[in-house]
């Protein structure tokens, strides 16, 4: 098979098959999509300037890639962690300091990087055993699947539609337009909104075409820092998670090449240079980890093409108030598809490594990784004026790493 055939049958696409130009710019059009809702709601949320999001997740997103050596498929956007302390400090102080929280808690990455390239990523990965890593990347899906049912009942007849364009596609759609079903669902679910009404173009009239984003810098407190910069903590196990979830996917080992601590210190810097010019936190985007196992395209360069259409949009307000008038609903559809396809990614890796399920063990640990990690459970952590929260997947990851360690085989 030619590298020119491979895309045309559908098989996993990953670094060094060919991809036409033309069909790299629809692929990483897709991809744009996909991150889009996520990444706009957080500044839409703490006060942040939309453009500047967008425009320095786009960065951030090449810087990344440039760090981890252009290895791994994945999109930096906008991160949910952040947002209580966010909301904090800026009541208090104003969002110059809450950028400067973020730049010290993007630096702690960069410390972390250290350790783990100076003690080797072996010290962590012996942490993160299928039993771990498998109900976690469950948990990671299903913890986004009441956020699509969220979007989707907002319209559930536009949700319907999108979903049922995505499964069409993906199922009957042949060749090249097969990878596409994310790209045809967001399409076709708005061509059908426009028809049905349910579209408002006032913001694509009122934006302008060209404008540089708001570009802010930030102040440092010692208080301000001492309320964000400890999410890190929670933050960098959610990392790894999420680059398991991705080597998962792809089918490749990205903590042991490019390296868990490249790939550390990539998300760290790409976070401290998002907040040094008034940007949110980064991290690796879920949305777009699902549209990976939904296409089997795995080529980094479409997620760098992606990151290109994110710093247009930063600058070029018309566009992104055009993406922006996509109703929610038809996100929610399709995302339907989505976080489910990352849960089943999860489940296919406890399947391919015969996790052992007649074990007291090994059901306790994927016991109380689901409950903590979808269950709303919160752990408040204060350490002298230190105090800071960890939930959801990391407080999910630590307690099963814990109990993986101290709970006897049999």
């Amino acid at each position: 098979m030619s590298k020119q055939e491979v895309v045309e049958k559908h098989q996993p696409i990953r670094d060094g098959d060919h991809i036409p130009t033309g069909k790299k710019i629809i692929l990483g059009m897709q991809h744009t999509f996909t991150m889009f809702g996520a990444t706009v709601l957080v500044p839409l949320i703490t006060g942040i300037d939309i453009s500047v999001a967008l425009f320095m997740a786009g960065v951030g997103t090449l810087l990344f890639h440039f760090l981890t050596k252009n290895k791994i498929p994945v999109f930096l956007g906008s991160s949910f962690a952040f947002i209580a302390p966010m909301l904090m400090v800026s009541e208090m102080y104003g969002i110059p300091y809450v950028q400067g929280g973020i730049v010290v808690a993007g630096l702690t990455y960069v410390i972390i990087a250290g350790l783990v390239y100076f003690f080797g990523h072996e010290k962590i990965v012996e942490y993160f055993p299928p039993i771990v890593t498998g109900p976690i990347i469950m948990v990671i899906g299903l913890k986004l699947a009441p956020t699509a049912i969220d979007m989707a009942s907002q319209n559930w007849l536009l949700a319907v539609v999108s979903l049922l364009i995505v499964i069409g596609v993906s199922i009957y759609a042949k060749g090249f337009f097969q990878v596409l079903p994310v790209l045809f669902g967001l399409v076709g679910g708005y061509i059908f909104a426009a028809i049905t009404g349910n579209i408002n173009f006032t913001p694509v009239t009122e934006a302008a075409l060209f404008g540089l984003p708001n570009f802010t810098f930030p102040k440092f407190n010692l208080e301000s820092i001492m309320i964000i910069a400890p999410i890190a903590v929670a933050t960098v196990v959610e990392h790894i998670g999420n680059i398991l979830v991705v080597g998962t996917t792809v089918e490749d080992d990205f903590i042991e090449s490019p390296g868990l601590h490249r790939t550390l210190l990539g998300d760290g810097l790409a976070t401290s240079l998002s907040a040094f010019f008034g940007g949110p936190a980064n991290t690796t985007y879920a949305e777009n980890t699902g549209v990976l196992a939904l296409t089997k395209i795995y080529h980094p360069v479409i997620m760098r093409i992606a990151a290109v259409f994110a710093i247009i949009l930063g600058v070029m307000p018309k566009l992104g108030a055009v993406i922006s008038t996509i109703p929610s609903s038809i996100v929610g559809g399709i995302s339907i598809v989505l976080f489910g396809m990352i849960a089943s990614v999860g489940s296919r890796s406890l399947v391919e490594n015969k996790v052992d399920f007649t074990s007291s063990k090994n059901l306790i640990i994927a016991a109380v990784i689901f409950v903590l990690g979808l269950g709303g459970a919160v752990l408040p952590v204060k350490l002298g004026a230190v105090s800071f929260t960890i939930e959801g997947m990391a407080l999910a990851a630590i307690v099963g790493i814990i109990l993986n360690k101290v709970l006897p085989k049999e």
